[in-house]
């Protein structure tokens, strides 16, 4: 590998640890794996065939494009592949060709997706919205339907769906809102599985569990309540290597702009990963990696493939080449993303295509 290359470490053993935690926390109900976005990154292939090893089988993407890619890598595996957007216009050939199930949000896409049935019925979930006013049916909708099954001829509703806006604040008086608000449609829906708990819901309370919980972050490695406990294993972890060390005099600033103005003689890493790579520009005041058994702040403007870093308690070696670590077992995601003054999803995702990735198990 090249010295001047960002890498991801992905640790399978510890996403499957994290797997089993939360099918505990959830009292041993259905873990359906979120793995939009390249599961957050971290490769959703990947991480899917090793969820499936450990027993999930219902898996949640976003767009029909990342449906399609992972129907593929699973071959001959019977997995529910679930995406939320649900049926677009034109979108209905391709998904009954990977065997993909639409997240029906609307009255529209009902009536899209029931004039592709031509045979069999076809597979469908409902998305009722409780309250966070994104996608999904309203309470008047999804009442509707129930009382007039001809409008869902054709369609075999298999999951009712619905998503917690305040989640990760347990005592937010919206979560007993939008949960008795589900309860009341799957009331409705009693056939369908029923799903509302995101990786902060299960931890409100065991009731958010319902049928299936739909963990993402969780299983990745952050801790969705904000709490940054040691409940879940670090799953990735970023590194990049020292480009340079400069000795930094008393006056001199760094980086664009001149921000920072050195009040001390510095050593100063330059580490080979910036904005690019997915290092926010917000980690320009009060970013952190970790290098020589401690924190080391992050000092000027992040630039775009760039970072500097102070190492100047650092007793001096020959530090070209060395690694240092962004997030990952010493410097957990939850922690980094704080310094960056955002969420450990956001991290994730902004992860650049530069970063060569590794997956390892042990197991």
């Amino acid at each position: 590998m090249p010295v001047d290359t960002p890498r991801l470490l992905i640790n399978l053993d510890a996403l499957a640890a994290n797997y089993h935690t939360l099918k505990g926390v959830g009292m041993g109900v259905e873990v359906a794996p979120v793995v939009k976005a390249d599961a957050y990154g971290l490769g959703a292939v990947k991480v899917s065939e090793r969820l499936w090893e450990e027993g999930a089988r219902t898996f949640y993407v976003a767009r029909l494009s990342e449906g399609e890619v992972l129907r593929e890598a699973m071959g001959a595996r019977q997995a529910d592949i679930l995406v939320f957007d649900g049926a677009a216009p034109g979108s209905g050939p391709r998904l009954k060709a990977a065997n993909l199930v639409p997240v029906l949000n609307s009255l529209e896409q009902i009536a899209r997706w029931r004039a592709e049935a031509d045979g069999p019925p076809l597979r469908a979930a409902l998305h009722v919205d409780t309250g966070m006013n994104r996608l999904g049916l309203t309470m008047d909708e999804i009442a509707m339907l129930a009382r007039r099954p001809a409008e869902l001829a054709g369609l075999e509703v298999g999951w009712i769906l619905s998503h917690l806006a305040c989640a990760d604040e347990p005592g937010n008086l919206m979560n007993a809102v939008q949960r008795q608000k589900f309860d009341d449609a799957r009331f409705l829906f009693r056939q369908a599985r029923a799903s509302l708990a995101n990786s902060a819901g299960v931890f409100i309370s065991p009731t958010y569990a319902f049928d299936q919980i739909r963990p993402g972050i969780s299983l990745y490695g952050g801790d969705p309540t904000g709490l940054h406990s040691a409940r879940f294993e670090t799953v990735a972890t970023l590194e990049a290597p020292i480009l340079q060390v400069r000795r930094v005099a008393p006056g001199e600033t760094i980086g664009y702009g001149g921000d920072f103005k050195a009040r001390r003689p510095m050593r100063v890493a330059i580490i080979g990963i910036g904005y690019a790579d997915g290092v926010l520009r917000s980690a320009s005041k009060g970013g952190r990696v970790w290098y020589a058994d401690g924190p080391r702040p992050v000092l000027g403007q992040v630039s775009m493939d760039l970072t500097a870093v102070d190492i100047t308690d650092v007793p001096e070696t020959e530090d070209f080449g060395d690694m240092v670590e962004v997030f990952g077992p010493n410097l957990s995601l939850d922690a980094a993303a704080a310094g960056a003054g955002t969420s450990a999803y956001e991290l994730l995702v902004r992860i650049g295509s530069r970063s060569e990735r590794y997956w390892k198990r042990f197991s």
